[in-house]
């Protein structure tokens, strides 16, 4: 027939399978220059990063050997720090850092879901942009601005919120303080702690340092949240919180992890606005809105100036110890980011 062509199927070589014959070609990539250029330069940009990183690890742990030979596992656990009397040790200021820490992660988490999901779902599309921008520039500002404002606005008010706390919840022991509740926070007890200067109020400026830190990497992963699948959502007659609630936050749980540790990270090495904030105490104990506490970075920030030799190695053996507090926290972080597969549980 005319318009027709005879074709015939490829016949195997003798001896040979149909199996045999079907083997995949082996794909080769070949990079242009300005791949190639890339490709190296990031590599060379990373190991360049582990390479500094590194660098102040082993330098921060050589500097650490005098003291470590000198006071041995009792440099951890002893709380004073009274160079003059040869009575040094971190564990008042690692215990404080921990507490301002974990307390700014408790108010910083809950704001940066609720602004980020608002940016990403409920605000106007005009507003957008200027959300995010605001938000991006808050993390430009310095971190003795944010501690000037908590020290002469905020902490005022957060006085009159710990006693309040204190005293009606004080037999809950988070909230206990050692002095006389029914005394008025402008005239506290002769001998007795007050509530200004402690870990309750530094840790809010330690909010607003993470809060846009956090609120950029939730708001990142919530605005690649699948667009197809809260639109079926929509379309199936649910509300806005519930297609949050079944599509977004399900696809963003990495995200929220993430940011919530990365935050942590930068929460544990936070220095100027908890120093100008806090009133410094060498005292283990678990009483947040009492007067008085001490973190890693604010003993750094407040002795080196004037620190012996001696005690200048006591000083950079505790920043050692942030080190490798917030390396730790960060590499968890990056870890559970890694190997969270956004939307994998999302359910409609």
């Amino acid at each position: 027939m005319s318009g027709d062509v005879a074709t015939t199927p490829p016949v195997a070589p003798q001896g040979e399978t149909d199996s045999e014959t079907d083997v995949p070609r082996t794909l080769v990539t070949r990079h242009g220059g300005q791949d190639r250029l890339f490709i190296h330069g990031s590599r060379a940009i990373a190991f360049l990063v582990l390479l500094i990183v590194g660098s102040i690890g082993v330098f921060l742990g050589a500097q650490s050997v005098p003291t470590l030979q000198t006071y041995g596992f009792g440099f951890f656990t002893e709380f004073r720090w009274l160079p003059s009397q040869d009575r040094i040790g971190i564990a008042a200021v690692v215990v404080g850092t921990i507490q301002v820490a974990l307390i700014a992660i408790f108010f910083a988490i809950p704001l940066s879901l609720l602004t980020a999901l608002f940016i990403t779902d409920w605000a106007p599309a005009w507003l957008r942009p200027t959300l995010v921008r605001f938000v991006d520039m808050m993390a430009a500002v310095p971190g003795i601005v944010f501690g000037l404002w908590v020290l002469f606005v905020i902490q005022p008010h957060a006085t009159e919120v710990a006693h309040w706390l204190s005293k009606y919840l004080g037999w809950f022991p988070l909230f206990h303080v050692r002095t006389d509740v029914d005394y008025p926070i402008w005239n506290q007890a002769p001998g007795y702690p007050s509530y200004a200067g402690s870990a309750f109020v530094a840790s809010l400026a330690v909010t607003m340092m993470i809060f846009p830190m956090a609120t950029s990497v939730m708001r990142e992963v919530f605005s690649e949240a699948p667009v197809g699948e809260k639109e079926a959502a929509l379309a199936l007659g649910a509300t806005r919180w519930a297609m949050v609630r079944t599509v977004v936050l399900p696809f963003g749980r990495s995200g929220i992890i993430g940011g919530g540790m990365l935050a942590l990270g930068r929460a544990l090495g936070e220095t100027i606005s908890v120093v100008l904030v806090i009133s410094q105490a060498f005292e283990i104990k678990p009483y947040v809105l009492e007067s008085g506490t001490s973190t890693i970075s604010a003993l750094i920030a407040s002795s080196f100036k004037e620190a012996s030799p001696s005690q200048l190695s006591a000083l950079l053996t505790a920043g050692f110890v942030l080190f490798l507090m917030t390396l730790l926290v960060n590499s968890l972080a990056a870890i559970i980011v890694s190997r969270s597969r956004s939307g994998g549980v999302t359910e409609l």
